[in-house]
């Protein structure tokens, strides 16, 4: 269970913050349970308690909200009529969109620019991490324990209703408890940030992170020598691992294995479920709400209704008729104050699910046109061909420069275009020469040592079917890989 009460201000684990921390959670899951048993008319109440709930606070202690919704009614205000934020908008007027004001962009700035930090709590009470987006603009966001702890309760809540919770603790009782999250680890993303928290905070947990941006071969080894009992990792990531475990090369047996940061198509989720012989939960979340949504046995994800809010609309951001692809959609945290996510253009499509789900679930179904950037096929000097993570490239660019808006284009076996959206002439070259050096680096430390980098003659260019932009483009794309 990850939070930020159950350590100190150096990342040690205390004992006495530690027990509150785990009774936050243990109450917050014995909250959701108990409404989500009562059917949806309880969900609907306890959603709308709390919008009014997060409403009434964000006006009272944020300058931004207050000034968003002036001549607004003070009470009874229903989601549409709030104004829609976004995450350039919000990070513009950071010091004012807050809760706290001892949190400044810059106090949390100067923490984030120590990677010493990771995971280690604010102000001694917050989680900070950052994320970057295909629109453009990098994004710091802070949470607060009470959020923390309703996101660990929602992923327990999950595992109990999918039927895996009973079968996750006796496997990592008898596998050590040792766990492993293949993630980004270079920077405060929200993933890294949070794994470390819970390794230093709960010494009982084995827990190890491995880079996406290893060598497989290096990555197989070292899993293989671990022999974690629960394995998280990205679905393009947990793709090649399963290939790996078919191929005789990996040899674990994760008694469960968790998804999320991509699109996880419905045959990819089946073939990784059938290698490893474990089941797979699949949570679709964000920097802006960590925990937004589980996908059942039918391949729908079920919203966490009781605390957020999505609204599918259009580019006008009008309403999405249910079973319509949505242009976007606008989040609403409902766990988070120090930070309050209200009407959120998050950028994502979403199809929401007019009938009834199959599985019985009666939370709100729905389908995303989340991350849907593509493995490459690279070929090395003895003609092999040698795969690579979208994840880790696009990590290898945001790591390399201060670049929120790009393109890998394979144009060939040996060869790839960087499309970068920069308008100066001098600062386009300069991000293309640090970038280019962080990804020769990269491609040679994984056999590609031929594979050259160019900077593209275009800007990157959305995907004519959803108008969104992907980040790693193959040379021959196929389908099948799509969600």
């Amino acid at each position: 269970m990850i939070s930020s009460r159950n350590v100190g201000p150096s990342g040690d684990w205390d004992p006495v913050r530690s027990s509150l921390a785990y009774w936050d959670v243990a109450s917050s899951a014995a909250n959701i349970w108990w409404t989500r048993r009562l059917g949806r008319n309880a969900v609907d109440a306890a959603r709308r308690a709390r919008f009014e709930s997060i409403v009434q606070f964000a006006r009272a202690r944020s300058p931004f909200y207050r000034a968003a919704m002036h001549g607004l009614p003070e009470r009874g205000l229903a989601p549409f009529m709030l104004p829609v934020t976004n995450k350039r908008q919000l990070m513009a007027h950071f010091d004012d969109w807050v809760t706290d004001p001892r949190v400044t962009r810059a106090g949390v700035a100067a923490f984030l620019d120590d990677r010493g930090n990771i995971g280690r709590p604010f102000l001694d009470r917050y989680l900070v991490w950052k994320s970057s987006g295909t629109d453009g603009e990098s994004g710091i966001f802070v949470q607060d324990p009470d959020a923390i702890a309703t996101y660990n309760a929602l992923m327990g809540v999950q595992l109990e209703a999918s039927g895996v919770a009973a079968r996750a603790a006796l496997g990592l009782a008898t596998h050590g408890n040792r766990a492993a999250l293949v993630i980004a680890t270079g920077d405060h993303f929200a993933s890294i940030a949070s794994w470390r928290r819970a390794t230093g905070a709960y010494p009982w947990l084995a827990a190890r992170s491995y880079s996406v941006l290893d060598p497989l071969p290096e990555l197989v080894r070292a899993l293989n020598a671990w022999q974690p009992a629960f394995l998280a990792s990205y679905p393009t990531a947990l793709s090649l691992l399963a290939d790996e475990q078919s191929a005789g090369r990996l040899r674990i047996a994760p008694v469960c294995l968790w998804s999320g940061g991509e699109c996880l198509a419905p045959h990819a989720g089946a073939a990784i479920e059938r290698a490893f012989g474990s089941p797979l939960q699949d949570e679709y979340g964000a920097s802006e709400a960590l925990s937004i949504a589980f996908r059942c046995r039918e391949g729908w994800l079920h919203v966490n209704a009781d605390w957020v809010i999505l609204e599918p609309v259009d580019r006008n951001y009008h309403p999405t008729p249910e079973g319509e692809p949505s242009h976007t959609v606008l989040l609403t945290n409902l766990a988070n104050r120090i930070q309050p996510i209200i009407r959120y253009d998050l950028g994502d499509s979403v199809l929401a699910r007019a009938a009834p789900c199959a599985c019985g679930n009666p939370l709100p179904a729905i389908q995303v046109e989340g991350r849907r950037d593509d493995v490459l096929s690279m070929r090395a000097p003895d003609s092999t061909l040698v795969r690579l993570l979208p994840i880790a490239l696009t990590t290898v660019v945001e790591e390399a420069a201060d670049v929120h808006r790009f393109q890998i284009v394979q144009t060939g076996r040996e060869a790839l275009a960087l499309r970068l959206a920069l308008g100066d002439r001098a600062a386009r070259r300069a991000a293309f020469e640090a970038v280019s050096r962080a990804l020769h680096a990269y491609l040679a430390r994984n056999s590609l040592p031929n594979v050259k980098v160019s900077l593209g003659a275009e800007p990157p260019l959305p995907d004519k079917r959803s108008g969104k932009l992907r980040e790693v483009v193959a040379m021959h794309a196929p389908d099948a890989a799509r969600c």
